[in-house]
């Protein structure tokens, strides 16, 4: 059997499937580029915004650092620290499959409810440390009156946080949507 250079594959065209296939994984791979972008311009780092991204459209909301480095075209180191970044933050987890070396990352269907409702402890942080800046400053100064403002301001969104993830979840049931999947 006669086989041709791996160079001239290339020039071999597609059926119809892997055409649709490919376009759809082209869409795909746009799609991913627009949504890291909207999160650059929110303040997320590039690589960061593009790996949760690419887990976001992953079926199973699960890949390899391997997978992610394939996927978006970047250096394993690239992957490590955006990985490093969004488990930080919160917004993705690090695990591993029973029997497996590789440890796989993993957005949750359920992420921006777990992002905002976890936050209750860092706005308590936050709040405290701005009570201690006022008190050290003088509250009776503008920038102490600026930083008792501040801890106000977080001790009312941890006020706010649980009715607001309780009438998520009210909307979630009233909408027909599944937090459970």
């Amino acid at each position: 059997m006669i086989t041709r250079p791996e160079w001239k594959m290339r020039d071999v065209p597609e059926s119809g499937n892997d055409q649709v296939s490919a376009r759809a994984d082209d869409e795909v791979a746009r799609f991913v580029e627009r949504f890291a972008l909207l999160l650059v311009e929110a303040g997320i780092a590039r690589m960061p915004a593009r790996v949760f991204g690419a887990l976001l459209v992953a079926e199973d909301g699960t890949r390899t650092a391997a997978e992610l480095t394939e996927q978006l075209r970047v250096s394993p180191a690239a992957i490590s620290g955006a990985v490093r970044y969004l488990t930080q933050v919160g917004l993705i987890s690090r695990g591993r499959h029973p029997g497996e070396r590789r440890d796989h990352y993993e957005v949750t269907d359920d992420l921006w409810y777990e992002a905002y409702a976890n936050r209750d402890k860092q706005l308590e942080q936050w709040a405290l440390l701005l009570g201690d800046g006022a008190a050290i400053v003088g509250e009776d100064t503008r920038a102490g009156r600026r930083l008792a403002q501040s801890r106000q301001f977080f001790d009312f969104l941890r006020g706010e946080i649980d009715g607001m993830m309780r009438r998520w979840r009210e909307y979630q049931r009233e909408h027909g949507a599944d937090s459970s999947r």
